[in-house]
């Protein structure tokens, strides 16, 4: 596929997910680490304007002087910005004028598209997409956390494709071998920076579960008394499950004896047999020690990975997002994309029934913070 189409269809993918909101929705932020979709909208795009188009389009013109400030998120080298927290206050501008705003540079892109590009040029485009991927995640993420702390849980699409694969097709495990492995992105294609660095590591012979862990046995977890065993729990996820009142996965509620959790379909009853989601490491790891096994480590999942149907939750591993032997930050705001989080953080490894076509592979290192329940991650077990 040509990059323009590539383009394309990754950006039109975007506004599909925002298609069932109504306006008021666009707007509203209820959690800090939820960014409000009208933001995520604005700084998809700014994102292309900022490192493409101002710096690589000739006669190029900002479309408004202070998008830079409203729709940066992170990137020191790119200027100051907006609170995280305070992204929800921007109820100006409006989002008519953000879609304006996202029209404005795609027919702009599209005139940068139609030349010929140099390699470079093709990878930080390439860049965008992904980018714009992550944040098609984050979005629907987003949008079920807001709905999910709406008392009246509403539907945001009865028709949604995440219902995706809910069921393990698999069961029992897969056997790996002790030895020495390579490990990290050794393709043509694309990859984000913290998947190089390839580099061998000894592993022992271990046996990884085909199957994730499913809503009936996290029951049996919590029928045990895991939220309140102690023993189970690291000492920090401990503190998290008392600091935050913590006694069931987000989204899960028991109403007259029945348990039942908030789907982007709705209110619905809990099937048992479908795999668990939107766990946290902390969760993760207590029950790993309830059951008397382990999460596998992030270069062991990566192994294994070709005996496993992964791709329906983010699985949580037991590694540190750490950089690999050698990796290299890109100059300028490009290389705060990855290298400064690498502290405090877990690896998730596969993707998720959220995850954008197209956009995971093995050696994809997804991470977030361990207290993080609102991705739609899941558990693997290994020993």
């Amino acid at each position: 596929m040509e990059i323009l189409d590539q383009y394309k269809e990754v950006r039109s993918y975007t506004e599909q997910i925002c298609r069932p909101l109504q306006t008021e929705d666009y707007v509203v932020q209820v959690a800090e680490f939820a960014s409000p979709a009208k933001w995520q909208l604005a700084h998809s795009s700014w994102f292309f304007e900022t490192f493409i188009l101002l710096p690589h389009l000739p006669d190029y013109k900002l479309f408004n002087k202070d998008f830079p400030y409203l729709f940066n998120s992170y990137y020191n080298n790119a200027g100051d910005r907006v609170l995280r927290a305070k992204r929800g206050n921007l109820t100006r501008p409006t989002t008519d004028e953000v879609y304006a705003y996202r029209q404005y540079v795609d027919t702009a892109m599209g005139q940068l598209l139609h030349q010929n590009l140099d390699a470079y040029m093709v990878q930080l485009v390439t860049l965008g997409l992904h980018h714009e991927q992550q944040h098609q995640e984050l979005l629907l993420s987003d949008i079920k956390y807001m709905f999910g702390q709406n008392p009246l849980f509403p539907v945001y699409d009865s028709d949604t494709r995440l219902l995706g694969q809910e069921r393990n097709t698999e069961t029992g495990s897969a056997k790996i071998p002790e030895g020495v492995y390579t490990i990290g992105y050794q393709g043509e294609g694309f990859c984000f920076d913290n998947e190089l660095g390839v580099h061998k590591v000894y592993l022992h012979d271990f046996e990884i579960q085909k199957g994730l862990v499913t809503n009936g046995e996290y029951l049996e977890f919590m029928a045990a008394g895991g939220y309140t065993d102690f023993n189970l729990w690291l000492d920090e996820g401990w503190s998290w499950l008392k600091q935050n009142q913590v006694s069931m996965p987000l989204y899960w509620h028991e109403v007259e004896g029945q348990w039942m959790h908030y789907t982007l379909k709705g209110f619905q009853k809990i099937i048992e047999n479908d795999i668990l989601k939107h766990i946290s490491y902390y969760e993760a790891m207590a029950f790993a020690e309830w059951k008397g096994m382990r999460l596998p480590t992030e270069f062991e999942w990566e192994i294994a990975s070709g005996q496993l149907n992964w791709g329906q939750r983010w699985e949580w591993t037991n590694s540190a997002y750490l950089p690999y032997p050698g990796f290299k930050k890109a100059d300028g705001a490009i290389g705060e994309y990855n290298g400064k989080f690498m502290i405090n953080q877990m690896v998730l490894r596969g993707g998720s029934i959220a995850t954008s076509p197209k956009h995971s592979r093995p050696t994809y290192r997804n991470f977030f913070h361990p207290g993080a329940q609102w991705q739609f991650t899941g558990i693997r077990l290994a020993k």
